[in-house]
């Protein structure tokens, strides 16, 4: 078994479970969200606006009256659901690219991670405002602009880890029993490489 593929001892480390557990307490809230929050978050009360934290309002209330932590708690869901699809959106077309230019190398290398750096040259809040402006306000466009802008960040790593893994014993050995470069990327290089995506 590689050392890539061995378990981490990483898997222990007490920063590892508090992410887990913050994490966790998000999805939570957000799912809580779902079905209940204290008050309703939309609802404007001008005679409540800017209380302190209460037994009716537990975070108190912002400028229109509305309940902070019923606000909170249903943009934990949004927020989540925008980074989830952002994420997936970035990883789908990101490792792709990694593994396509770490495996042909040359020209398609050079031609994939120019563009990889083109698309960095455009930070993910100039993106936002440039599809607001073409298909309007909404979650999906700022889904769309942070999915693109996470693309070569996702392809970099990938292409980082796959250049390495593209000379190790195992992946020679694939070759000379016959595998194509597709198959050895999709068998051998990419398991080695979700670890670190």
């Amino acid at each position: 078994m590689s050392a890539l593929t061995r378990p981490s001892s990483s898997a222990t480390h007490p920063s590892l479970w508090f992410g887990a557990a913050m994490t966790g307490i998000v999805v939570l809230i957000a799912l809580v969200s779902l079905v209940w929050t204290p008050q309703d978050p939309t609802a404007m009360e001008m005679t409540q606006r800017l209380q302190g934290p209460s037994a009716l309002h537990w975070l108190g209330t912002d400028r229109f009256g509305r309940d902070v932590l019923s606000m909170a708690m249903a943009g934990a869901a949004i927020s989540l659901q925008v980074s989830f699809v952002a994420i997936a959106f970035g990883m789908a077309l990101g490792v792709p690219l990694g593994l396509f230019a770490a495996m042909r190398g040359g020209v398609l290398d050079e031609a994939a991670m120019r563009m990889s750096d083109f698309i960095f040259a455009f930070p993910a809040l100039l993106t936002a405002i440039m599809l607001r402006e073409l298909f309007g306000p909404g979650a999906l466009n700022a889904m769309i602009a942070i999915g693109i802008f996470n693309v070569p960040v996702f392809a970099r790593v990938t292409y980082g880890a796959a250049l390495s893994l593209r000379t190790r014993d195992f992946v020679t050995a694939s070759r000379l029993a016959g595998k194509s470069e597709t198959l050895i990327a999709l068998d051998h290089i990419l398991p080695n490489v979700l670890p670190l995506l």
